[in-house]
C-alpha cells in the first residue's frame, strides 16, 4: 500500500465518518509536505489526531489496533478495516525505525528547538505542540518541587495551631498538613472531592503566608499584602472560589480575636478579582499567544487556581511559563472529576507523580455531602457500580431517586417543574408589581441554580440537542415560554461556546435573555453579586442550555440535578462522568436511564487518557 492509497483509504473512513475532516485533512498535509512519507507513519498521524479529539494527547505504537479498540467507539466494520490496513504491507508492523529520513517527524533524542508537526518519543506518537508542553510542564514543576524553604518554625507552628484548631479524635489534620506544604513551597496540590474543604484550606493559606511573610517569619503588620491572583477555568468557578473564600475568611475572624487584624486586614476591603485563566493570562483576539508569559510574568506572589481538573496542557504549560519563579502556586481540584474538553489529564498525572506526592494533600472527608448523596457519592467513588446503583433502587428519601423513562419524552415533565422557578421570576409571575430587567434576571439566574438537566452525550434524543429542542417545546406547551418566534426570545437560557475575550466572557458562561430597559433583547450574566446586560448581535456563538453536557457543568453547583444517560453504552459512559454529574448537585440527585445497567457499567469504567506527562515527570 502507497502513502497516495493510504489516503484514498481514509477518505472512505472519514465518508463512513470514523475519521472527522480534520483527520483526513492532516494527513494529506503531511503527504504534502512528504512526498514519500511512510504510509503507515499517515496511518498512525491520522488515527492521533482522531484521538486528540477525546483528549488523548499520544499515541503508543506497539499495539495501535488495540489502543483504538480501546479508546474509540468504532463499529466492527471500521475497526476490521483498520486491522486489514495494518495487515498490508509495509504497515505491518509499524516502523518507527524506517520515518527517520520523513521531514515531518523527529524521532528519540527530539530537540526542543525542532519544528516537525510530529514527533515519536518514549514509544509515542505526538504533535509536538502536545509534546513541549508536556516537557514545559514537567520541567516547570520539577522546579518548583524543589529544596523546601527555610521556616520560622516556632511561628509557623503557632499560626498553624490558630488557623487548624484540632480536633478531639481526628486523626491527622490534612487541611493543617497543606498549611505546612505551602510554607516550605512554591507549589502545593490540594486535592478532595466537593465538601472536603480545599477553599475553607485555601483561605487559611492566604493568612499563613501573609502574617509570615519575610526571610524570618516576621510578621506581616509592616509589610504591603502579598500580590494574590484567584482563577479558576471558568468565569463561574472563578466567581465560587471567591465567593467561598470571602466567607471563609469572614468565619476566622471571630476564631483569631485580637490577631484578626494582623491577619485579615490585608483583605478586609475586599479580595484581588477572580478571573479566568485567559483573562488572567491576557488574551490576544485572532491569536494563541497571551499578554502574559516567560518575558513579561504575572504580577503575582501567590496564585490559586480552582477546579484545576479541568485544566489542560496548552492552558497548563501557558500559566507556569507566565508564573514568576518565586511566586508559589496553589493548584485546588479533584483528580475524580472528568479531565479537561482539549488534550491531557494534567491533574490526574501530577496526582500520580512520585516527584510531586511530598507537595500533593489529599483531603478525604466530606462536609458537604452525607445522607444518600454521600453514601451513593462513595460507592461511584469506590468503582462500585453494583452498589451504586442498588443505593439508587433502595433510596426512600428525596435526595435521591432512579427514573427509568420508555422515551426521552417521558422525562419532560421533571424539567418543567424543574424549571417552573425560574420562568416564574423571569417573567414576574408572583410579584406584586412589575419589576425592573435587572431585578427579575438576578430573581431568575439565582432560580436557574436549582435545578438542571446534564447529559452524557452531545448528539440523538438523550442527549443535550435532542433534549434543548424538546424541553424548549414543552416549556411552551405549559404556557411558560412564549411560542418562539426568533431565536432570542425572554426566557431562553443560552451558553457561549467560544471565548469572547473583549467583552469579559468565555467558552461555558451561561446566561438568560431578557429584554433591557429599551425593550430590546440583551442576554443577562451573573458576575457575583453583579449582573451585566450583553446585547445579543455581540454574542458570537450560543446554544440553548436547559441542558449541558456533565463537562460544561464542571465548576457549578445546582440544587437539583437530574444526570441523563443515553439508551446505548459507549466509551464515554465511565465513572469520572457519572460522578462529575452527582457532585454537581447539593440537594437533590436524580438519575435518569433508560436502561439502568448501563449506569452501574458506567461506574465501573474508568476515564482513559494516553499521554506523556507521566513519564516526563519521572525523569
Amino acid at each position: 500500500m502507497t502513502a497516495g492509497e493510504l489516503i484514498r483509504e481514509l477518505v472512505t473512513w472519514q465518508a463512513a465518518g470514523w475519521l472527522r475532516p480534520l483527520d483526513l485533512a492532516f494527513a494529506r498535509f503531511l503527504h504534502e509536505a512528504d512526498a514519500e512519507v511512510a504510509p503507515d507513519l499517515l496511518l498512525a498521524a491520522a488515527l492521533l489526531s482522531r484521538l486528540e479529539a477525546d483528549g488523548h494527547s499520544a499515541l503508543p505504537l506497539d499495539d495501535l489496533a488495540g489502543s483504538v479498540a480501546d479508546l474509540l467507539d468504532w463499529p466492527t466494520e471500521a475497526l476490521n478495516a483498520l486491522s486489514s490496513a495494518l495487515a498490508a504491507r509495509p504497515l505491518q508492523p509499524l516502523q518507527p525505525s524506517t520515518w527517520r529520513q520523513a521531514r515531518v517527524v523527529e524521532i528519540d533524542p527530539v530537540d526542543a528547538a525542532g519544528a516537525t508537526p510530529l514527533v515519536v518519543s518514549g514509544g509515542r506518537l505526538a504533535l509536538r505542540r502536545h509534546w513541549r508542553d508536556e516537557a514545559r510542564i514537567a520541567e516547570a514543576l520539577r522546579a518548583r518541587a524543589g529544596e523546601p524553604l527555610p521556616v520560622d518554625e516556632h511561628l509557623a507552628g503557632d499560626w498553624l495551631a490558630r488557623l487548624f484548631p484540632a480536633r478531639a479524635g481526628a486523626g491527622i489534620d490534612w487541611q493543617q498538613h497543606a498549611g505546612e506544604v505551602a510554607l516550605r513551597g512554591r507549589y502545593t496540590l490540594v486535592t478532595g472531592g466537593p465538601g472536603t474543604g480545599k477553599t475553607w484550606t485555601a483561605a487559611r493559606l492566604l493568612v499563613l503566608l501573609q502574617v509570615l511573610r519575610g526571610d524570618h517569619g516576621a510578621g506581616s503588620a509592616a509589610l504591603p499584602p502579598l500580590r494574590v491572583g484567584l482563577a479558576a477555568p471558568t468565569g463561574k468557578a472563578a466567581a465560587r472560589l471567591k465567593q467561598s473564600l470571602q466567607q471563609a475568611l469572614q468565619g476566622l475572624r471571630p476564631a483569631l480575636g485580637p490577631l484578626a487584624a494582623q491577619a485579615l486586614d490585608p483583605w478586609a476591603e475586599q479580595l484581588p478579582p477572580a478571573r479566568t485563566l485567559h483573562a488572567l493570562l491576557g488574551t490576544r483576539p485572532g491569536t494563541r499567544r497571551f499578554r502574559h508569559d516567560a518575558a513579561n510574568p504575572l504580577p503575582l506572589d501567590l496564585l490559586f487556581v480552582d477546579e484545576a481538573s479541568m485544566v489542560h496542557l496548552d492552558l497548563m504549560a501557558r500559566l507556569l511559563e507566565a508564573l514568576p519563579p518565586q511566586a508559589r502556586l496553589v493548584l485546588l481540584g479533584d483528580p475524580h472529576q472528568l479531565a479537561s474538553v482539549e488534550a491531557g489529564a494534567v491533574l490526574a498525572d501530577l496526582c500520580d507523580a512520585p516527584l510531586l506526592a511530598p507537595r500533593t494533600v489529599a483531603l478525604r472527608e466530606s462536609r458537604r455531602f452525607q445522607g444518600d448523596i454521600g453514601a451513593l457519592a462513595q460507592a461511584v467513588h469506590a468503582d462500585d457500580g453494583d452498589a451504586s446503583l442498588a443505593l439508587l433502587r433502595a433510596a426512600d428519601s428525596t435526595a435521591v431517586a432512579l427514573n427509568v423513562p420508555q422515551t426521552a419524552a417521558d422525562l419532560l415533565p421533571l424539567a418543567v417543574e424543574g424549571y417552573r422557578a425560574m420562568l416564574a421570576a423571569l417573567q414576574g409571575i408572583n410579584s406584586p408589581a412589575e419589576r425592573a430587567p435587572a431585578e427579575r434576571a438576578q430573581a431568575a439566574l439565582q432560580a436557574f441554580e436549582g435545578f438542571r438537566l446534564l447529559c452524557g452525550l452531545r448528539e440523538g434524543p438523550w442527549g443535550v440537542e435532542g433534549l434543548n429542542a424538546a424541553v424548549e417545546a414543552a416549556l411552551a406547551d405549559a404556557g411558560l415560554l412564549p411560542r418562539r418566534r426568533g431565536e432570542w426570545y425572554t426566557g431562553r437560557p443560552v451558553m457561549l461556546l467560544r471565548n469572547q475575550p473583549a467583552l469579559g466572557l468565555f467558552n461555558g458562561d451561561i446566561g438568560l435573555v431578557l429584554p433591557g430597559d429599551d425593550g430590546t433583547p440583551r442576554v443577562w450574566f451573573a458576575e457575583g453579586e453583579a449582573l451585566r446586560a450583553v446585547a445579543v448581535g455581540r454574542l458570537e456563538q450560543v446554544q440553548t442550555a436547559f441542558a449541558m453536557t456533565v463537562h460544561k457543568s464542571q465548576g457549578s453547583e445546582f440544587g437539583h440535578v437530574t444526570l441523563v444517560l443515553p439508551s446505548d453504552d459507549g466509551p464515554l459512559l465511565t465513572r469520572e462522568l457519572v460522578y462529575t454529574g452527582l457532585t454537581r448537585a447539593r440537594e437533590r440527585f436524580t438519575l435518569v436511564a433508560p436502561e439502568p445497567a448501563l449506569f452501574a457499567r458506567a461506574v465501573g469504567r474508568r476515564m482513559r487518557r494516553l499521554g506523556g506527562l507521566k513519564d516526563r515527570l519521572l525523569r
